[in-house]
């Protein structure tokens, strides 16, 4: 059985970093002392002797024998051996807590390494900073050999974009299977979008872009794939847009075997949204919440809009975290279900999809008790779930075994 107290006394002030008191209240009386809700799963401790100061991602390489990277809100990376069991401790890998803005939602948000690390060296992260306050996507180099710390001072920076306010700033950085570097943004934060960002194409605030950061374009640190939808266009949309009409998209991910592109959007006050993106598509926010209207309240203009595959309301959570379609070999009974949770109620889902994208089925697999920050992967595609806190830990979901 797995039972938590929420309300750990030297962890109030971590949880206050991601939510305010309303989602701490909404916590507390969605958990209590939370078990879980289907005895066929539950969570084993990955790395038990290592923890965590608020972990926001997690990355397997693999380099060698192996490489976990844990990425910490406050702008640091650390990496684990491939054996679990044999890591004592953090090994610190690359720390730019010096140029990061944390807190909130702010900090050192997303982490991913090139498809020929071992070779070039090259790994991105996307973080803020400054004042006035903006995003970073950033590419840094480790050495040859990748046998010690990165060098702060290797810092490319590719693209960055103002922040009007410090909350929804996306996060997530990956590459696609088709080479390319996708970046969720949120909105630029406040509540309900002031200022229409999502929808404004002349804007990078609420979007999924893509750049190709092998090739440079102009006076870029990056080239513009040719069939981005708004690739040299003369409207002064930018064309670093991949889909657009997003709140607050934390967590993307491919699926490795359909390449199909998941993301779990964060909404505003009712309803928290999973879609799967297209080049060019307009999922709808401000105009929609989920698929319910939002500005105006009422007889929105559909035209045009991807409404989600899959919404839940707040009375199931407040906050969605995405992961990442199964695919994996030790429960095959979860093979190509997206799985995914909330961070406030700490619920763990697994949705499953029609071939043709619409939704089958979305199943409760158990509840954690603790704020579910991220997803990540190891070796085996088994699926690893990061707990957010200053006592931040790793674990694996599992089936029971009988």
């Amino acid at each position: 059985m797995i039972c938590y107290t929420i309300l750990l006394k030297n962890q109030m002030s971590t949880y206050m970093r991601l939510f305010n008191l309303n989602h701490l209240l909404v916590m507390l009386l969605l958990l209590g002392c939370a078990q879980p809700a289907d005895a066929q799963y539950e969570l084993q401790e990955a790395y038990p002797n290592v923890e965590f100061d608020g972990p926001v991602e997690a990355v397997w390489v693999n380099e060698g024998q192996g490489r976990l990277y844990v990425v910490d809100q406050e702008g640091r990376i650390f990496w684990l051996p491939g054996s679990e069991n044999a890591a004592t401790k953090q090994n610190l890998f690359l720390d730019i807590s010096d140029r990061v803005v944390s807190g909130g939602e702010m900090g050192l948000l997303g982490l991913t390494f090139h498809p020929d690390f071992q070779n070039n060296g090259y790994f991105y992260v996307n973080y803020t900073s400054g004042s006035p306050l903006e995003t970073r996507i950033s590419r840094f180099k480790a050495a040859a050999g990748n046998t010690g710390q990165v060098d702060p001072g290797s810092e490319t920076i590719l693209l960055t974009y103002r922040q009007p306010y410090r909350n929804h700033n996306g996060g997530k950085v990956t590459f696609g299977p088709d080479g390319y570097l996708y970046i969720a943004v949120g909105d630029g934060g406040s509540g309900g979008d002031p200022q229409n960002n999502s929808q404004d194409r002349s804007k990078l605030l609420g979007k999924i872009l893509r750049i190709d950061v092998n090739n440079t374009s102009g006076n870029r640190n990056y080239g513009i794939p040719a069939d981005n939808p708004f690739a040299n266009n003369t409207q002064g949309y930018r064309e670093e847009i991949y889909a657009y009409g997003l709140r607050n998209p934390w967590k993307i991910s491919f699926d490795e075997e359909t390449g199909r592109l998941w993301a779990a959007d964060v909404g505003q006050n009712r309803i928290e949204e999973i879609d799967i993106i297209e080049n060019g598509g307009n999922y709808g926010w401000r105009v929609m919440e989920g698929s319910d209207c939002f500005n105006p309240k009422s007889n929105c203009d559909e035209t045009g809009l991807i409404k989600p595959v899959h919404e839940y309301t707040h009375a199931d959570g407040v906050s969605i975290t995405g992961g990442f379609v199964y695919r994996g070999t030790a429960m095959p009974e979860l093979q190509g279900k997206y799985i995914y949770a909330d961070y406030v109620s700490g619920k763990v889902w697994a949705l499953t999809v029609n071939q043709n994208g619409t939704k089958a089925d979305n199943t409760l697999l158990l509840t954690t008790g603790f704020p579910v920050s991220s997803f990540g992967q190891d070796q085996n595609n088994e699926l690893l779930v990061l707990s957010y806190g200053s006592e931040g830990k790793l674990y694996r979901l599992h089936r029971q075994v009988q």
